[in-house]
């Protein structure tokens, strides 16, 4: 509880923090309104706010873990994607990273990628190669990703290839 001179107040705001339910699961083990909420979110931000008319619905879901953050609202604030080896890339490759516009600059999109990377470096072994949105770039070279190559273009929005050892 905040204080006005060191007293309680009638003005005094009651803080406290966000909580978040973490999931992560194969294809199988997610519901039609799970899937239902994860396609709205990648929709809303990637066609619509990125203005990206692009496929979305690609294949790689069906061979991928998908990672999900829902708030106490019971509402999908957070999704990412972990694609198998051999799908995107030789290595594992995490993609579809995406956050609600309820949650940005709340750090839920750092939380996001410390989820996913904390559960491959549990789970698999190697490298994790990305596509990166180049505006994102230094977020993820804060992740320990290293940009390779130069930058090009992916439905139209630059991108840079980048990895994880």
């Amino acid at each position: 509880m905040l204080a006005v001179n060191g007293s309680e107040s009638e003005y005094a705001v009651y803080l406290r923090p966000m909580t978040y339910r973490w999931e992560i699961k194969t294809w199988e083990e997610l519901s039609t309104t799970e899937l239902y909420q994860l396609l709205a979110l990648r929709a809303e931000v990637f066609v619509v706010e990125q203005n990206c008319p692009y496929q979305d619905i690609d294949g790689k879901d069906l061979h991928s873990l998908h990672v999900l953050a829902w708030d106490e609202d019971h509402e999908l604030v957070a999704y990412s994607r972990l694609v198998k080896p051999g799908i995107s890339y030789a290595e594992w490759s995490i993609g579809r990273v995406v956050t609600s516009m309820k949650v940005r600059r709340k750090g839920v999109g750092k939380l996001l990628m410390q989820r996913a990377l904390s559960f491959l470096d549990e789970t698999a072994s190697g490298a994790i190669r990305i596509s990166a949105q180049c505006y994102l770039e230094t977020f993820y070279q804060g992740f320990g990703f290293v940009s390779l190559g130069e930058p090009y273009l992916e439905d139209d929005i630059p991108h840079i290839e980048m990895l994880r050892s």
